[in-house]
């Protein structure tokens, strides 16, 4: 099939106007102009998109999508405190609770454009509704444990996690890896342990790192919130933090002295508290990196320093983070809002930070900090048919000028009009086409956020922060 549109976004090489892209199976063949290719393919069938953007599908490396029916639930809350609600409220879902949250999650992924995704959880949720749905994706086992002596049999159990995974689950969409918890929610054992097992049977690792002052206080001084209680979930419960023996380091100079960033591809996400030396660290071992701007900005976590990572020649991806913080899985603006927050703080902020390398980093960048940036991210014959049409017929967006602007600063999830991945339609003329339940997907999700809201009242959320909190907190809650 010739899918040909007023543009073609390629990304690794320059758009072009009246393009077409040739797709058979699950492969792009060929892409040019609309005009040559159907001179050199006669009898193609073609699929005109029309005044549209054709280009690689995007590629979100950091999800967290059974979160999704959290969304909205805790706002404008700081970071910690954002993320004791969260684990609070963890214990009031179902299992099939959290595979329809993340159902829900995937249906927005898919509607927005993404074609990829790296999740991590506690469960694997997220495995059941991108095979449902036909996308690509990464899904992360968390193995996490505060006490030395477990460290080797939870990474032990996450390593036949995953091997089951590849049993049940795994396809050429499909693949599967290892993340160690929060830095300060783990034994550094458990680091060590993960580097030694993903080094030997070549599993992907990913791990939040340096993303929050409260963490980097934490491990320098253990004089944050979460140097006096922190929560865990081990075995499905939550267990009180044992007392914390400062660092005295940053988080990025800490996790590499016990192994972590020697295992080849490593992702680090977030990445925000780190300094020159610390950059040292990651450019030396070679470490990628996720950028999630807008829960950074909006749980006030701080900026990463893109321009300095950019310097340093580290590949960087784009990531949408939990939606129970940013409430929405929309790369479009996490696209935009990265690079106007990156043009306002940054010295060299019209060097580097243009429409044009936002676009890489949600795309090629992305697949490249994942390592899969052979079979997708650009438009080039050979490579995976993860395909998206953008819509750009708003007046705000007409006449176009720079398609490649045009996508970031004036349309948002809402214009994507379709999605491809590996060759199959999943979302079409704005409708959900994968076969998936959409409306009972929906149904069931608005059932369990009444529920949710229901049992996480006001009331049942202060005793439980109450039940783990320290006696300054309990005062706190209290009044």
């Amino acid at each position: 099939m010739l899918l040909t549109a007023k543009y073609v976004i390629p990304v690794t090489s320059p758009y072009i106007e009246d393009g077409a892209v040739l797709v058979r199976d699950d492969q792009i063949l060929d892409l040019g102009t609309a005009c040559h290719l159907k001179d050199k393919y006669p009898m193609e069938e073609v699929r005109d998109f029309g005044l549209s953007a054709l280009m690689p599908g995007f590629v979100d490396v950091h999800t967290h999508l059974g979160y999704t029916a959290l969304r909205g639930m805790f706002g404008d809350l700081p970071y910690a405190d954002w993320k004791r609600h969260v684990l609070h409220t963890e214990p009031f879902f179902t299992e099939e609770d959290w595979i329809d949250s993340a159902r829900v999650g995937a249906l927005e992924a898919v509607a927005s454009g993404i074609t990829t995704i790296a999740d991590i959880s506690a469960s694997g949720v997220t495995l059941v509704p991108a095979k449902e749905m036909g996308l690509r994706a990464r899904v992360y086992y968390e193995v996490l444990t505060t006490q030395k002596e477990h460290a080797a049999d939870v990474v032990r159990e996450g390593v036949e996690k995953i091997e089951r995974w590849k049993e049940e689950y795994g396809s050429d969409l499909l693949d599967f890896g290892l993340a160690p918890g929060p830095v300060y929610g783990c034994h550094p054992s458990v680091f060590q342990a993960i580097a030694d097992v993903a080094i030997e049977k070549n599993i992907p690792v990913a791990m939040h790192l340096a993303g929050s002052q409260e963490e980097a206080d934490f491990i320098r001084y253990g004089s944050s919130p979460f140097g006096v209680h922190v929560s865990e979930h081990e075995q499905g419960k939550l267990a009180a933090y044992p007392p914390w023996l400062p660092a005295g380091t940053s988080p990025v100079s800490y996790v590499s002295n016990w192994g972590i960033l020697d295992v080849p591809g490593i992702l680090a996400i977030h990445c925000v508290h780190v300094d020159d030396h610390d950059i040292g660290i990651l450019r030396d071992k070679q470490v990628r990196i996720g950028y999630c701007p807008r829960i950074n900005a909006k749980l006030g976590m701080g900026s990463m320093p893109l321009e300095k990572f950019w310097a340093a020649g580290l590949a960087i991806g784009l990531g949408t983070d939990s939606p129970a913080a940013v409430d929405t899985t929309d790369m479009i603006d996490e696209m935009r809002i990265g690079l106007m927050i990156t043009r306002a703080t940054s010295s060299e902020r019209f060097v580097q930070a243009s429409a044009k390398t936002a676009l890489r980093m949600a795309t090629i960048g992305s697949a490249q900090a994942l390592g899969i940036e052979d079979k997708v991210g650009s438009l080039e014959a050979g490579k995976q048919a993860d395909i998206i049409a953008i819509d750009l017929h708003n007046s705000h967006q007409n006449p176009t000028t720079d398609p490649e602007a045009a996508v970031i600063y004036t349309a948002n999830q809402d214009n994507v009009k379709m999605t491809m991945v590996a060759g199959r339609i999943l979302y079409d003329n704005f409708v959900h086409v994968s076969g998936c339940d959409r409306d009972g997907i929906i149904d069931r999700a608005r059932a369990l956020r009444v529920r949710i809201r229901e049992e996480v009242s006001d009331e049942a959320l202060r005793r439980s922060l109450i039940e783990h909190a320290t006696q300054d907190e309990r005062d706190r809650y209290n009044r």
